[in-house]
């Protein structure tokens, strides 16, 4: 690359607010971590995966019922790792990991403790093989108690706050989807956020339906760029519907 080259792009690149040194040369592949409000049929994961642009690729492995536990004990988080090591060295590697809804039930043998110490194990093994863990806080559930339409239930905070505390221990990026999401759905109200509800009846607040995954899969997609603004590029833009999301309109 010619000098004159060379300062044509990091001008161009600095006034897009993206220094050039930042920025991997590697196009970006992501890895998605987590229970059913990440998997496919269900959760936001593949809401996050169609919009990427060749080369970037990704592969969403949520596993349905999952705690942090039985995932790992299950051989998906072997899945993941496996992955990572076979891509990290032509791909900008990321790996979301986003747990809570299970492993906060009575049954699940998971203290909030062992959570957040299962969190940062993830997150540690990521960074040691060379990615780039995504600690992203858990979807709210669309829970509403009577009368109070815009002020749904905040049934995932503890869980939020620890996965916070594993992305500050390991020094990981926070996704904070938890937090986004409650702001939308309490924002646009009970009405407008059960449209987002899985199955024939739309009564499962937990689970999302087609137009659901495409809706929150764009806003974890706009969550990452705003930490990791080099992989913009690499996400097909939706602006009506990003801007319908953070302007707190119904999408």
């Amino acid at each position: 690359m010619s000098r004159l080259t060379f300062w044509i792009t990091a001008l161009a690149t600095l006034a897009a607010g993206h220094p050039v040194a930042d920025c991997s040369s590697k196009p970006p592949a992501f890895f998605l971590a987590g229970d059913s409000t990440t998997a496919i049929n269900g959760g936001w994961g593949n809401g996050l995966l169609a919009p990427l642009k060749s080369p970037a690729w990704g592969v969403n492995i949520g596993k349905s019922g999952a705690t942090t536990a039985s995932y790992s004990a299950g051989g998906y988080w072997a899945n993941v790792t496996k992955h990572l090591r076979d891509n990290v060295d032509k791909y900008d590697s990321y790996v979301t990991i986003s747990f809570g809804h299970n492993d906060q039930k009575s049954t699940s043998g998971v203290t909030l403790e062992a959570f957040q110490a299962n969190l940062i194990k993830f997150a540690n093994e990521v960074k040691s093989l060379g990615g780039t863990p995504l600690l992203t806080t858990s979807l709210t559930r669309r829970v509403f108690p009577s009368n109070q339409d815009h002020n749904a239930t905040d049934s995932l905070h503890d869980q939020r706050l620890a996965a916070i505390a594993a992305a500050k221990a390991t020094g990981s990026t926070v996704i904070d989807l938890n937090e986004a999401s409650l702001k939308y759905v309490n924002a646009i109200g009970k009405k407008a956020a059960q449209e987002y509800n899985y199955g024939d009846d739309k009564k499962d607040t937990t689970h999302l339906n087609p137009h659901g995954e495409v809706v929150f899969g764009r806003m974890v997609a706009d969550l990452i760029i705003r930490e990791k603004p080099c992989v913009e590029k690499y996400f097909t833009p939706n602006k009506t519907l990003s801007d319908e999301i953070w302007n707190n309109q119904p999408a």
